[in-house]
């Protein structure tokens, strides 16, 4: 992991106390008690928000917008926000903070790689999930490795390369058990998005939906 780039937005205090602490921080800190903006943010990876700027008028508005990490330093009795990615309560160990910042840094990076869109899809390999718009369905790992084939070749895919691929040739499976785990992906795509034509076949085997193939 690279180091990360951390902002701390808070009293001058709040600021001062983080900074004396950076020689046990495993991130790269800059606090301010200015005004923070979406183009001062761009530089960084991570916001640690002490709760009293939330009464900032501009402030609130700019962490709905931000995909950056945010993460609140709050009393116990506050609640987390939508838009934070984690809150850590006061007083705090040094250590806990290195925690969560890694952490939080970690889920988004996975998250992001987990996310594939696929047509007017996206596949979340996290939460095993095919989702369009608001809907979504939920997916085994079978599935999953299916589509992640799929994605991956721009022709027509056998059966017996899938079992190779997906089933590595498992002496429980065969080219029925392919076809099976097809049928019942497309049956689920289509009960719930209405889409017969996401999963293809032509004589040479299975394929995502291209242009420069010609279906029978």
């Amino acid at each position: 992991m690279h180091l990360i780039n951390v902002l701390t937005f808070g009293s001058r205090n709040f600021n001062t106390s983080l900074e004396e602490l950076k020689d046990y921080l495993n991130f790269k800190l800059t606090s301010t008690d200015k005004e923070i903006n979406k183009e001062i943010l761009r530089k960084y990876d991570v916001l640690i928000l002490h709760k009293d700027c939330l009464t900032i008028d501009s402030v609130e508005k700019l962490l709905k917008d931000s995909d950056k990490i945010k993460i609140l330093v709050s009393d116990t009795s506050d609640k987390k926000k939508d838009y934070f990615n984690d809150v850590i309560s006061l007083p705090f160990k040094i250590s806990d903070l290195n925690q969560i910042v890694e952490n939080s840094v970690i889920k988004k990076n996975f998250s992001q790689n987990s996310s594939i869109p696929i047509k007017k899809y996206k596949l979340d390999k996290n939460e095993k999930k095919l989702i369009k718009d608001k809907n979504y369905i939920l997916l085994t790992e079978k599935e999953i490795q299916l589509l992640e084939l799929f994605l991956g070749n721009k022709k027509p895919i056998s059966k017996n390369i899938i079992l190779k691929e997906v089933w590595k040739y498992s002496t429980s499976a065969d080219t029925h058990t392919v076809e099976t785990h097809i049928y019942r992906l497309r049956k689920k795509i289509k009960s719930k998005f209405s889409d017969e034509s996401f999963i293809l076949n032509n004589k040479d085997g299975y394929l995502l939906w291209k242009k420069e193939i010609r279906l029978q």
